[in-house]
């Protein structure tokens, strides 16, 4: 059964072979099908091309825009809370992802301070929670200058982020037991009127 074949290319095709009839005015249809149909989807894919470029432009833009240029936000000032910049190694200088962390945390500590109503109701429970703040304030300075005499090591790392995560969770905390008040407060002054 086996077959050399370049033998058989030797011998050329046999006679008997011949396509069948209609075999090329078929094939020609199928073309002017194929290439018609091509035409009616060029549009189509022409507007996907726009939308993917605008898609890409925006993603770019977005990134560009929320760019870290190394400008922090607005500087919060609260009496209370000192400033929690460590002289010597920060976790800045580690890399600039511990940069990025910290900075998350600082601004957003100071910002959840700046949003605090402070007023003769809720005094008393806010001043509580800014005295916790402060013993943490200066555990994280602390934690700062161990790393700066010790160098840095990963339990000291972890122990600066977590300084930074349990203030700003004392914060959201300390939101949510003033909005409890007000609540309790809107609740007694609406029984009180029926």
């Amino acid at each position: 059964m086996a077959q050399d074949i370049r033998k058989m290319m030797q011998q050329g095709p046999t006679k008997g072979e011949q396509l069948p009839k209609g075999h090329e005015a078929r094939f020609e249809e199928k073309l002017k099908e194929a290439f018609s149909d091509k035409k009616e989807k060029k549009p189509f894919l022409f507007w996907i091309k726009i939308a993917a470029v605008i898609v890409v432009f925006l993603g770019l833009g977005y990134w560009f825009v929320n760019l870290d240029d190394g400008t922090e936000g607005p500087e919060i000032a609260d009496d209370t809370i000192e400033n929690t910049e460590v002289p010597g190694i920060t976790l800045g200088d580690i890399s600039p992802e511990l940069k990025k962390v910290e900075d998350f945390y600082l601004n957003g500590i100071q910002l959840q301070l700046a949003s605090l109503e402070e007023d003769s109701d809720n005094k008393e429970l806010i001043d509580g929670y800014k005295k916790r703040l402060a013993e943490l304030d200066a555990e994280y300075k602390r934690l700062g200058e161990q790393m700066n005499e010790v160098g840095p090591t990963e339990a000291t790392i972890n122990a600066l982020i977590d300084n930074l995560k349990l203030r700003l969770e004392l914060l959201f905390k300390l939101k949510n037991k003033l909005k409890e008040l007000k609540q309790l407060e809107n609740e007694q002054f609406t029984e009180s009127i029926t």
